[in-house]
Parts: C-alpha cells; structure tokens; sequence
C-alpha cells in the first residue's frame, strides 16, 4: 500500500462507489423500517457519484482540492436530489484525508466549515424537513471523519517521534559509550604519569647517592641499590597493571620483531631493485663512537622509504634513483635523488601524505626535511636528523 499508493486510492474509491450505488438502493423509511430495492436512484445521481468516486483516486495527491470537489458535488445532490443519494459519502472520505495531512487548527477551521455547509443546505434547501435524520447524519458522518482524521494524524506524528527518538538514541549510545572510554583511559594515563614520575624520581636520587658513597661506604651504596631495586620493580608492576588496564580485547598482539633501521636498509633497497628501480646507495656514518639514537635511525629509515617509494610512483618510465646517509657532525643527513626518468609522469609529486609524513617525522625530532624538483629534471628530498 505504502509502495503503490494511487492503486490503493484507487480500490477505496472503487469501493465507495460499490457501498454509494447499493446504499442509494435502499429506503430508510419503509412501513416496516429499511427496506432495499424498494427505490431507485436516478441518473443525475449515478452520475455524481461516479464522478466523487474518480477525484477521490487523487485524494492524497489534492486533498484540498478533492474536498473541494466533493463538496460541490455533495452540495448538488442534497439540493436536487430525490431521492437522496449517499454521495456525501466521498465528501467524508476527502474530509478524513485532509484531517490526516494537516494539523489540527486547520483541521478544526476545514471541518467545521464542511460540516455546518453541509448541513446547513441539507436542512435549508433540501427536499427533506429541515430535522430529518439524514441531515444530522450528515453532521454526524462529516465530524466523525474530521476526528478520526487527526487522531490517525496524532498517532502517526507519536509513532515517528519515538522512532526517531530510539533511532537517535542509539547513534549516541555507542558514541556515549566510547567517549566515557576515552574519558577513562585518559585518567589512567594520568595515574600512570603520576606513579612513574614518582618512582624514577626516586630511582634517580637513590642512585645518585649510590654513586656519591660507592668508594668510601660499601654499605650504604648497597643499601642504596636495593632501593633502586625495589622502586623499579615497583613501577614495572604498576605500569604493567595500568597498561593492561588500558589494552582492549580487540587490541592487536604488540610486535615482536625490532623497529627498521639503517642496519636493514639494503634489503628495502633491494626490495626497489627487484621492483625495477636502480638505485645506488652511499651510507658513511664516520668514525663517531655509539650508534644512532634509535629514534634517529628508524626516522632514517622511514625518510628513505617514503622518498623510494614517492620514485617509484611519481617518476617516469627508466628513472634512476641516489641515497645517501651521511653522519656530518651532530647530525646525520639523508638524500634522495632521482633524474625523473626518460618521461615525465602524469601524477604529481607530493600528492598524498607521504611529503607531509616526513615533514612531521623529522619536525619531531628537531630537524627539517625539504622536498622538491631537482634543476634538470627529477625530484629531491633532503633530512637533516640531529644526533
């Protein structure tokens, strides 16, 4: 019904006109009550019947306009009708349409205008005295429908507030219920702060006295130690608590392998290689003792990395690329070159977040990375990462 609406206007209106044509039939004051087929109605109201019978298959579409129409033909027939038909039938069908559509104060004015119009012609004009109980039925017929009408209206507008009211209620639900996670973990990361600030302050003070009393009191310097001891093992077992408090059932398993550094950079290389980018690569951390801070040299790694693949995608057709990681004082500078290949390519360099990535990588690091077209042809990509 909701899917082919004009179909199901079109039955009630069939219908109306089946229930108008046999109640014209019939006569409300036989000798012994209603009789059927003791009268017959005459064209003229057949007709006015058909006719309220077909505008009430537009009665969703107008139903103002149908009223309207119903009306006027309701009107036709209490004043020349003889015998009276029903058509005021399809006049309260149109009447109940309009009631359901619209909202109550204009249900209150259309209503009550149709039903004292009706009426009042019916008992003015009609060929029947002015108190027979066809013109209180009209009355009847017509308030009935224009109250029904907005009841049906009322319970439509009460069924869709509280559906939407749970349709809302259950948007916010989970939004409700992840922001009060957020919420809590933010506390525990607090708590966490809080505990391990406070044990390795105090690892750090018992350590320094540990240092200070090593050479002249054995004793006291051990005394110290078991402290330090004490105080770490104590953080490792609230930092553990917390971060399991902090962890999700549907958290993936932590990594097991090390973090990518310049030690692994041949076989990212290679990886190019394989792919069909030569690329040549020069790695001269000089004779500085210790190795990269492992922030420095996974930032080196992933500055590389980015800056390949970029090639890899961007150039054109035969481009060759150049790396080079050099430690040049208190800082190590990664280069990447490439002559654009034997073609320029359609995309752009840049376009993703790859350029913007390695910006904020080596920013965070206190260092700077520039990225840009090479004199010639080509792109360049030069880091500098602080040791």
């Amino acid at each position: 019904m909701r899917a082919h609406p004009l179909a199901t206007d079109a039955v009630l209106a069939f219908g109306a006109l089946v229930c108008m044509v046999l109640g014209s039939f019939a006569d409300p004051h036989g000798p012994h009550g209603p009789t059927f087929g003791t009268r017959n109605p005459d064209p003229f109201s057949l007709l006015l019947m058909l006719l309220g019978a077909a505008v009430l298959v537009f009665r969703r579409r107008r139903p103002r306009a149908v009223l309207a129409v119903t009306c006027g033909l309701s009107l036709l027939e209490l004043t020349t009708g003889e015998p009276r038909a029903p058509v005021a039938m399809c006049t309260v069908i149109a009447l109940y349409t309009v009631a359901a559509c619209t909202d109550r104060p204009t249900t209150w004015r259309i209503g009550l205008l149709t039903m004292a119009g009706l009426t009042g012609v019916a008992m003015l004009a009609g060929p029947l005295p002015w108190y027979a109980q066809e013109n209180i039925g009209i009355f009847a017929w017509t308030g009935m429908a224009a109250a029904a009408g907005d009841a049906v209206r009322s319970r439509r507008a009460f069924i869709d507030a509280i559906r939407e009211r749970a349709e809302r209620a259950e948007r916010t639900r989970d939004e409700e219920a992840r922001r009060r996670v957020a919420e809590e973990r933010l506390r525990i990361a607090r708590d966490l702060h809080d505990v391990v600030a406070h044990h390795i302050a105090l690892v750090n003070v018992q350590a320094g006295v540990a240092a200070h009393v090593m050479d002249k009191r054995p004793d006291q310097a051990k005394e110290a130690l078991a402290h330090v001891r004490d105080a770490s093992r104590s953080a490792l077992n609230e930092l553990r608590a917390t971060v399991g408090l902090l962890r999700q059932s549907g958290d993936p398993e932590a990594p097991t392998e090390p973090a990518p550094g310049l030690a692994v950079l041949d076989g990212l290389v290679d990886t190019f290689r394989h792919a069909g980018l030569p690329v040549e690569v020069i790695v001269q951390l000089g004779p500085e003792p210790g190795p990269l801070p492992a922030a420095v040299d996974l930032a080196a790694y992933r500055v590389v990395q980015e800056a390949l693949t970029n090639v890899r995608k961007h150039a054109g057709p035969g481009a060759r690329a150049e790396v080079s990681v050099v430690r040049v004082g208190p800082s190590v500078e990664v280069t990447v070159l490439d002559d654009g290949g034997t073609e320029a390519s359609d995309a752009e360099p840049g376009g993703g977040h790859g350029l913007l990535g390695m910006r904020e990588r080596t920013g965070a690091l206190g260092g700077s990375c520039f990225a840009g077209p090479r004199y010639g042809g080509g792109y360049r990509v030069h880091a500098i990462l602080p040791v």
